[in-house]
């Protein structure tokens, strides 16, 4: 039978309505089908996602935790500060016995020394500076020198002394020109926290008395 105007209209309206309800049904979040169609499984009101925390574990083979950092001054005779006072003395002490004119006399060139060191080297120092063949090296060749120094190890300590292997540059000028000589020196310091005094000075390949 052929369906009137007004019955096709009807019809149509309840097609539209069907499909529309199915596809509320299929896709419409919150309902078994559409979350499925989501690849997401559907959560209960009552479920809570898992903390990334709470499942978070160490890595397969990684290393314990380590503890504190051992403070290595706890087992030595000596401060942070006072090795550093140490070697300022030394550093200090090197680049002056570096450092020399051939106008200066002994007196001149041991005094920025003299509050350094003790009197004894202060006397072995001065008897080296004035002998003659030094002196008259120097003078005829009116060499200038000026010194620096740098710590290159800690080679021994005790309760009262610490000796430093330190490299001392003199750079020197005169009448044959100019030039650089380098040597190794074994400076042994003694005292304790910021009051040090340079007790003994030797090339390093002859060590340190």
């Amino acid at each position: 039978m052929e369906l009137t105007p007004g019955q096709r209209f009807v019809t149509f309206s309840v097609v539209v309505l069907v499909l529309a309800g199915l596809c509320v049904y299929l896709f419409v979040p919150g309902s078994p089908t559409g979350a499925a169609a989501r690849g997401r499984p559907r959560q209960s009101a009552s479920s809570q996602p898992t903390s990334p925390a709470a499942t978070r574990s160490s890595p397969p083979g990684s290393p314990p935790s380590a503890g504190p950092t051992p403070d290595i001054y706890s087992w030595l005779p000596f401060t942070p500060s006072g090795l550093a006072s140490a070697a300022r003395v030394t550093t200090t002490f090197a680049a002056d016995y570096g450092t020399f004119t051939y106008r200066q006399d002994t007196s001149s060139y041991l005094a920025p020394m003299k509050p350094l060191m003790s009197s004894q080297l202060a006397e072995l120092i001065g008897r080296a500076f004035s002998a003659p063949g030094v002196v008259s090296a120097r003078r005829s060749g009116k060499q200038v020198s000026v010194g620096s120094a740098v710590i290159t190890s800690l080679r021994a300590f005790g309760p009262t002394s610490l000796t430093f292997v330190v490299t001392v540059t003199e750079r020197i000028s005169g009448t044959k020109g100019a030039g650089r000589q380098i040597a190794n020196y074994a400076i042994t310091v003694t005292g304790s926290g910021g009051n040090w005094q340079v007790s003994n000075i030797e090339l390093e390949s002859a060590g340190n008395l």
